[in-house]
C-alpha cells in the first residue's frame, strides 16, 4: 500500500451571498481554511446582480489561493 503526499499550490473557490457581510464572512472563513494548507490569497474577483426571483442583489467572489510564498 502506498502512502503519496501531494501539495496543493493553486485553488479557486467560488462565493454568493445576498448581503456584503455574509459574503466577506464566508471568504475570511475559508482563508482561515485555507492557512493550514499554507494556501494564501492571490487575487480576488467580484460581480454584483439582480435576483429576479428573490428580488435581492446577488453578490459574488472567485477567491484564487496560490501556494506561500517564503
Amino acid at each position: 500500500m502506498d502512502f503519496i503526499l501531494d501539495r496543493i499550490d493553486n485553488k479557486i473557490e467560488f462565493f454568493q451571498a445576498y448581503d456584503l457581510k455574509t459574503l466577506e464572512r464566508q471568504i475570511n472563513d475559508q482563508i482561515d481554511n485555507n492557512k493550514a494548507l499554507l494556501l494564501d490569497v492571490y487575487a480576488i474577483q467580484h460581480n454584483i446582480v439582480f435576483d429576479p426571483n428573490a428580488g435581492k442583489m446577488l453578490y459574488s467572489a472567485v477567491v484564487h489561493f496560490k501556494v506561500k510564498s517564503s
